[in-house]
């Protein structure tokens, strides 16, 4: 998303179209207040108060807008997405309710991609005023996060490999002053031996890597966050259908969940240690793919029996939980595009969020719902773990049954999860994301998406405080 237009800007008292919000309760009192010629306007428009609908008022030589929300004294991100969806291009300001939370909904509203195609037919910008001078950062911010996830995700894998997820990671140390160092190709073998298994049947100029990202005072906490990378998923020898295969461009959006999370920490100065893990691969078809059976070594030491080439990004996951483990973290959250279960269970809209602490759980949880960003906690059941028992390694990376897919990719995950130094378990929340929605919603456009960005965010911020 471009902010070149300031799309947000302090109300200073500059000319400005009006926008009235109303539901469908208040409505038939508040249209008291309009001539007849202007009730008779909205009629032909249809316009009752519902909600995200939008008329256009005729007011002698000018004209104001108006919009449906549910509680116009209450508004949700959401509820100014539609008006700047849809209202010509100029400058408006909300005449009866201040914007708060809506700022965010203002600015992804106008969110596209726009990396191979231009829309001539696309309004210009629509700026907003506001009271509320210092949520302008914020929104800005997490608006700017949400559109590199929107970005990222839509790029198709040729131009969205490895190498260029370095090219993100790089940019983001650039622009933080954090360092950056990188592993790639049969460099892996030694230490990241899983990440190379399931990397290394990809072109040259797609060979994997791990990209290790670290910024702020040693001192401080550690905060771990793990982001699955894997750039083109073809389900290896274990190879997909080609209705399976039609989306895997986003398979990376763990990924691109990480960085965007990363840049807010980063560009918020939360008093934290951050360690960003980012393993970079394709899991490609080639005569030196790994095979359904193989027994790979994985950087915890514990061997994997492969029981499916197509459950690789929990595979590379692993070698970077294991090394995130490494740095003692107070936290770790890694984000996934994992399983197809958690979608069957939960939907495209809601990530499967998965934690050892409940307090993380309820935190993570109240966030979403204060930000809305809802998620939705599912068990790391114990006992689960037996389905995946090898007779030849010492775990297997896929289950044999169709139950409680998400939870048992959880629970593998979980194996590489360590301690603390103090003995006690790292605390750790995992969240298996869609990265993806189907269908557009006001504010929200069809193709990549943020799921559990913001809830971590400020859920974050309310855990470390602000730097």
């Amino acid at each position: 998303m471009s902010h070149k237009y300031e799309l947000i800007q302090p109300d200073r008292g500059q000319d400005a179209t009006p926008i009235h919000l109303t539901n469908k309760e208040l409505f038939p009192e508040w249209a008291k207040t309009l001539s007849a010629g202007q009730r008779a306007a909205l009629a032909a428009q249809k316009f009752d108060g519902s909600g995200y609908q939008v008329g256009i008022v005729p007011d002698g030589d000018a004209w104001f807008a108006v919009g449906g929300v549910a509680n116009p004294e209450d508004l949700s991100s959401w509820c100014l997405a539609k008006l700047a969806e849809t209202l010509p291009e100029g400058t408006y300001r909300v005449a009866n309710v201040g914007t708060g939370p809506a700022l965010f909904g203002w600015l992804s509203a106008q969110y596209s991609f726009t990396r191979y195609r231009q829309d001539p037919d696309a309004p210009g910008p629509r700026v907003l005023l506001t009271k509320d001078v210092k949520g302008i950062d914020a929104a800005v911010a997490e608006a700017g996060a949400t559109a590199l996830v929107c970005d990222l995700v839509n790029t198709p894998a040729e131009d969205m490999g490895p190498a260029a997820l370095e090219e993100v990671a790089e940019k983001l140390a650039k622009e933080y002053k954090a360092e950056l160092k990188v592993v790639r190709g049969d460099a892996l073998a030694q230490d990241y031996p899983m990440v190379h298994a399931v990397g290394r049947a990809a072109a040259r100029s797609h060979a994997p890597r791990l990209l290790h990202l670290t910024w702020g005072k040693e001192s401080d906490p550690v905060l771990a966050i793990v982001g699955k990378g894997v750039c083109f998923d073809s389900g290896g020898l274990d190879i997909k259908s080609a209705a399976g295969m039609k989306l895997m461009k986003k398979d990376m959006g763990g990924a691109a969940h990480a960085f965007a999370l990363a840049g807010l920490v980063m560009g918020g100065k939360l008093p934290v240690r951050l360690h960003l893990f980012v393993p970079a691969v394709e899991n490609a078809v080639a005569g030196n793919a790994f095979r359904p059976g193989d027994v790979l070594n994985s950087r915890k030491g514990l061997t994997v029996e492969i029981g499916n080439t197509d459950a690789e990004g929990r595979l590379i996951l692993a070698d970077a939980l294991t090394r995130a483990s490494e740095e003692d973290p107070e936290l770790i959250i890694d984000f996934a595009t994992l399983t197809g279960a958690a979608r069957v269970a939960l939907g495209p809209d809601l990530p499967a969020l998965m934690t050892r602490e409940n307090s993380t759980a309820d935190a993570l949880i109240a966030a979403g719902l204060a930000n809305d960003d809802p998620c939705w906690r599912l068990p790391l059941h114990t006992p689960y773990a037996e389905w995946l028992k090898s007779d030849v390694a010492d775990i297997n990376n896929s289950h044999g049954n169709a139950f409680a897919g998400a939870s048992v990719a959880g629970l593998f995950l979980d194996k590489f999860v360590g301690e603390r130094k103090d003995g006690t378990p790292i605390d750790w929340a995992h969240f298996d994301t869609f990265a993806w929605r189907p269908v557009p919603r006001p504010g929200r456009a069809k193709g990549g998406a943020a799921y559990g960005l913001r809830a971590s965010w400020h859920m974050l911020r309310a855990r470390f405080g602000e730097g």
